[in-house]
């Protein structure tokens, strides 16, 4: 079953195509990789997808929590469609512990109203309880329950990433983006990430779809990738295909590697 449908869809700064004219298709379960050279088109596809841009044309339709289409994109409401995002720059709240990042992206989904809240009903402090405790495992399924006291800014790179992803996933989301996750991992780190990155589709029943440009990564982790170069979708397909694809070649490593 599809989880994404994008129809010619294209974004346009003045004159410059950041995307141009994109159609592509999305199963659910699939990991699916985005690459290409900086500039390419990439996160502004993602800002496209999460209604933090407004497309210039085309479509994009959701099939997730509920059917929604690109008028309905609006960012402050994107979880509630079963949307998530990670960033190319970790947006963590570095001045809280890591327990409160996480409560963080439970929000959303918090179902007591105001007046709950203000007047400490008993609704307010048996939402509060589960959802402490659904926090406090999935800290344990990312190894991070021991570290949940410390502040976000104390833990290790790799650890800030995991916590990141993670918070994501307190909103329950059918479809996951990831920005660029193994930025700045070192090779260890990045083995783990791809580990971490399968078990979240496994376990949460989830469609993925990461930006990155460590290729090792992408080509052992995704089962389809699509290529962007400026703005324009130049292939797609799986990763032995992409890897033989001469116009990804030109777009990576300039016409004498033909």
């Amino acid at each position: 079953m599809s989880v994404l449908t994008i129809n010619n869809l294209s974004k346009n700064f003045g004159g410059i195509k950041a995307v141009n004219d994109i159609s592509l298709s999305i199963e659910h379960g699939e990991i699916i990789g985005l690459i290409g050279p900086n500039g390419a088109g990439k996160t502004t596809f993602f800002n496209l997808l999460t209604g933090l841009y407004t497309p210039s044309s085309g479509e994009i339709i959701y099939n997730l929590k509920k059917k929604v289409t690109t008028k309905d994109l609006k960012p402050h409401k994107i979880t509630h469609y079963g949307i998530s995002r990670t960033f190319q720059n970790i947006r963590l709240f570095n001045g809280m512990t890591v327990m409160d990042n996480l409560l963080i992206g439970f929000h959303s989904g918090l179902n007591y109203g105001i007046a709950s809240a203000i007047f400490r009903l008993p609704s307010y402090y048996k939402t509060e309880k589960e959802t402490y405790e659904e926090a406090t495992r999935l800290l344990e399924k990312f190894n991070l329950l021991d570290k949940k006291d410390e502040l976000a800014k104390n833990l290790p790179y790799g650890e800030q990433r995991k916590l990141e992803i993670a918070r994501a996933l307190a909103a329950k989301p059918k479809l996951l983006l990831l920005d660029e996750p193994a930025a700045g991992m070192n090779p260890q780190e990045t083995k783990e990430l791809k580990e971490l990155i399968e078990w979240i589709r496994k376990e949460f029943d989830l469609t993925i779809i990461l930006i990155e440009h460590d290729m090792s990564l992408v080509m052992n982790l995704c089962e389809r990738i699509f290529v962007f170069d400026y703005g324009n979708l130049v292939a797609s397909g799986t990763p032995e295909e992409v890897q033989k694809n001469e116009r990804v070649i030109k777009a990576y490593l300039g016409e004498e590697a033909l």
